[in-house]
């Protein structure tokens, strides 16, 4: 488009004429469109982003016309000002996105924490066991606790309370053995 042809559409067009302003973004927006596709590439691997920002930038090159004033400036100048605003408003969006991405935003979990009814059976369940551990004699109940409860094994256990690993076991087989006989069962049908 020629100076003196683009000055007296870009006239026509601030005072209003469609057919103007239909031309003169018709004639605008592939270099646009060009223009926001090389400065912002393929960001979140698609050419729409820089489409959009074209978009934006031919509705804001409508907004200005009535106010555009020629000054010395081509109209060309005019325009890409308003594109680069308009893609280094899209760059500051991208990395703001960027720094939300769906991966680092918290994946919400059902909590792992017991809830009401989980705490209140593990509680009784405790004070159950308590209280049947408290019948068994302190040598036992010293093993079942290390051994069940702790995890140590029965050469541990054995050098804790003195005794040899087979004794340990015996002793762990005979308190366990009792503990069932005074659950009556009843452990069972909560640990199922």
């Amino acid at each position: 488009m020629t100076t003196v042809i683009e000055s007296e559409l870009v006239r026509r067009a601030a005072a209003g004429d469609p057919a103007a302003v239909e031309a003169l973004l018709v004639g605008v927006r592939p270099g646009l469109v060009r223009y926001c596709r090389a400065r912002l590439g393929r960001v979140g691997g698609a050419y729409t982003t820089a489409d959009d920002v074209a978009q934006e930038v031919c509705v804001a090159v409508l907004r200005a016309l009535p106010r555009y004033r020629e000054q010395g400036v081509p109209f060309a100048a005019f325009v890409y000002g308003i594109a680069a605003h308009k893609v280094a408003d899209a760059q500051r969006s991208a990395v703001r996105d960027a720094a939300v991405t769906p991966t680092d935003t918290p994946v919400e979990r059902p909590d792992a924490a017991p809830g009401p009814e989980q705490q209140a059976v593990a509680s009784d369940l405790a004070r159950r066991l308590s209280a049947l551990l408290d019948r068994l004699p302190d040598v036992q109940r010293e093993i079942v606790l290390l051994r069940v409860a702790v995890g140590l094994s029965a050469e541990e256990v054995g050098d804790v309370v003195g005794m040899s690993a087979a004794a340990v076991r015996m002793a762990q087989s005979r308190a366990l053995a009792r503990l069932r006989t005074l659950a009556g069962g009843s452990l069972d049908e909560v640990a199922a």
